[in-house]
Formats: C-alpha cells, sequence, structure tokens
C-alpha cells in the first residue's frame, strides 16, 4: 500500500528530531528511549533503527554518551545526552520544522501566505 510506504518515508526524515527533542529534556539510554517512543504510537521504533540512529548522532558530535552500572544486576546501560552542538542541531531543525509545518499550513489553505513572510 503506497499510504505505508508514504509513512515510512516521513517517519524516516522526523524520528531523528524525535529523538532530540526527547534527549533536550533528559538523557535516556537506548531500550529506554524506545520505550518512551511507545507512548507515542506513531513514534513507535524498533532497536534496529533507533541504535544505529544513536551511533551516527553520537558519531556527528550530535549525543554524548556514558556508561552507568544497573542497580538490578542487569548489564551497564549506556546513556544519552545532548551536546551544545546538538542543542545548536536541535534549534536548527525546530526552524525548518515549523516553516515546513507552516507552508503546509498554506498548502492546505489554513493561513495566508502574506501572513506568514
Amino acid at each position: 500500500m503506497q499510504l505505508d510506504n508514504w509513512k515510512s518515508q516521513i517517519m524516516r526524515g522526523t524520528l531523528e528530531y524525535c529523538v532530540l527533542l526527547m534527549l533536550d529534556n533528559k538523557t535516556y539510554y537506548g531500550y529506554e528511549l524506545l520505550q518512551a517512543l511507545r507512548q507515542y504510537p506513531i513514534l513507535t521504533s524498533t532497536e534496529s533503527t533507533i541504535y544505529p540512529l544513536l551511533r551516527r548522532l553520537q558519531k556527528e558530535g550530535y549525543l554524548a554518551s556514558y556508561w552507568q552500572d544497573s542497580s538490578e544486576g542487569l548489564p551497564p546501560r549506556k546513556y544519552y545526552s545532548l551536546t551544545l552542538l546538538g542543542k545548536d542541531y536541535l534549534h536548527a531543525l525546530e526552524k525548518e520544522w515549523h516553516a515546513l509545518l507552516s507552508t503546509i499550513s498554506m498548502l492546505k489553505g489554513e493561513t495566508d501566505h502574506d501572513n506568514n513572510i
């Protein structure tokens, strides 16, 4: 179905933004982030999507990480947080996101183009 393909493409483009938004508020370890995303069914993701995304964002300097032992006797967990560069990147993404939403509103006739210049 074409709708499923469209949704998949949209999610690939927005999941990074959503993860950065979440990490701007608190630190998460990978599995905890997956669980938090499941609160929003449209954002539900898998380990094979989230972990490569976290590794790439860290490699690009947007995330910092540290290992912490688990109090329940489980293996240590790798926690992620935004770096200053990551915060700058998030602000740039927010600007683009709002521009996109504004343009879509104009295309739908919900707002006047002259009011958004």
